[in-house]
């Protein structure tokens, strides 16, 4: 369940959005009924208690409400004061997030005596205010703040709450943003380019990104490993989906190698398994970069995780259980010698996907009969990203700019016409009047919608990014 989405009178609630909301009932201090969804019920319940020691108690008095609620509502609004159907002060069935069931209206309780939007609030706006302090410690927010009128098109009300999860409720409460700020601001779909700092897995950098952005659709392709840094592509909310077509490319690396030492890991953090006094020559590692196999069938690292029979490498691994290594067909692209030494040298390479630099060094180690094990990496490109247009992470911020999917990606892109964008966004097969010939990215009025490919002059959909 997405408890951020935003749903105003300018994006009206979508009933496909919410089919997986679980209502839950609850009967108020008075005896009145009411349904909410069941977290946004459970921060309720859990202010409701908090404020109870401080002597205070709120009444729930609106919750969730059909849109056949508003749609009466409004008629009764008409009928009542004669007003303009199209009177732009009257909301438009669809336009209120109690539908949602994620929002509340409360009451106070005032020596017995229940106290709401239609009393005099003025004695009583020490204990809303006070009520406001608490609200981010259950994820909820103030969703019409004073002084916010003109954004959210809604007088100040101090009654009524929104659940948006707790990180978020931090964020809008702390940085006093609307919900419609928020969205502005967090509601972004790229790619992201990353410089990777060394000791952190890509995972760390992955959940990073997502306390920046506050998502969890962040991915990256192209795992580094804590030793290594440099480029890391990452992709946030709809660019998720287009990461396969970003790690299908060459990468370029700078590598740096032991000479003479070889680790289970193949690199300097493992455990050191076969030595050698023996040094590089000047003549032998020339005739390493001038004969090395510019493409082999090269062995997986133990330590990885590619999966044999359902189990990771590295799980094998662990568990001291040997298995026969799978191989795969590797790319050398280019391969260039920057610096060495008797024990150490240092190379620039343009590698194919699924290239381990770890096991091309063993196996340069294997073609000089000296073990060499990699002792750093860093990754400089992949495909058209380069590791100068990256952040460092410690600069990365909700202003970061992204890459949109139309640009990170290298495929044809066409707009779609009205009559195909109706089979396009339900991923039906159309006919391929746009001289396809294998991949497009179909848009409308600036937005992504689906990447289609050729089959047989038919145009079958790959991926569906969004829908308008």
């Amino acid at each position: 369940m997405n408890y951020k989405i935003l749903v105003n009178k300018e994006y009206p609630y979508n009933k496909e959005t919410f089919n997986n909301v679980i209502l839950k009932k609850i009967i108020n201090d008075i005896g009145e009924e009411y349904l909410l969804e069941k977290r946004t019920l459970k921060a309720y319940l859990d202010l409701k208690k908090d404020l109870e020691k401080d002597n205070i108690t709120i009444v729930i008095n609106s919750g969730y409400r059909s849109i056949e609620d508003q749609i009466d509502t409004k008629n009764k609004y008409l009928s009542i004061f004669g007003l303009d159907y199209t009177n732009k002060y009257v909301a438009e069935p669809g336009s209120s997030e109690h539908h949602t069931g994620l929002c509340f209206d409360i009451s106070i309780m005032i020596d017995n005596k229940v106290v709401d939007e239609y009393d005099d609030l003025k004695p009583y706006m020490d204990i809303f205010e006070s009520i406001m302090t608490k609200l981010k410690d259950y994820g909820l927010i103030l969703r019409y703040p004073k002084g916010k009128e003109k954004i959210t098109g809604y007088n100040y009300e101090p009654w009524h709450y929104r659940y948006v999860g707790k990180a978020t409720a931090k964020i809008i409460t702390d940085n006093n943003l609307t919900l419609e700020e928020y969205n502005e601001l967090y509601n972004k779909s790229g790619v992201l380019l990353v410089n990777k700092p060394k000791g952190l897995t890509s995972r760390d950098v992955v959940n990073e990104i997502g306390r920046v952005f506050d998502t969890k659709k962040v991915g990256h392709n192209g795992t580094l490993d804590p030793m290594a840094e440099g480029l890391l592509v990452i992709t946030i909310n709809k660019a998720t989906k287009i990461n396969e077509l970003l790690t299908c490319t060459l990468k370029e690396y700078i590598a740096e190698v032991k000479v003479g030492v070889e680790t289970d890991t193949l690199d300097l953090e493992g455990e050191v398994v076969k030595s050698s006094s023996k040094r590089v020559s000047k003549d032998m590692i020339e005739a390493l970069f001038n004969n090395f196999p510019r493409e082999y069938l090269q062995e997986v690292p133990k330590y990885s995780a590619i999966k044999v029979d359902g189990k990771k490498l590295y799980e094998y691994a662990r568990s001291n259980k040997d298995i026969e290594l799978p191989k795969r067909n590797v790319i050398i692209k280019e391969l260039e010698l920057l610096d060495y030494k008797e024990d150490y040298f240092k190379f620039r390479c343009v590698v194919s996907k699924g290239t381990y630099i770890r096991s091309l060094i063993k196996d340069m180690g294997d073609y000089l009969d000296i073990p060499c094990t990699m002792s750093g990496l860093l990754r400089t490109r992949q495909g058209k990203f380069k590791l100068s247009d990256a952040f460092n992470l410690d600069d990365v911020s909700i202003n970061s700019t992204l890459i949109t999917i139309s640009n990170a990606l290298d495929i044809e892109i066409k707009e779609i016409d009205d009559k195909d964008y109706k089979k396009v966004i339900n991923g039906a097969v159309i006919n391929n009047n746009y001289n396809i010939k294998d991949k497009v990215l179909f848009i409308k009025d600036n937005k992504e919608i689906a990447i289609y490919q050729n089959n047989n002059q038919k145009l079958k959909c790959y991926k569906m990014i969004d829908k308008i």
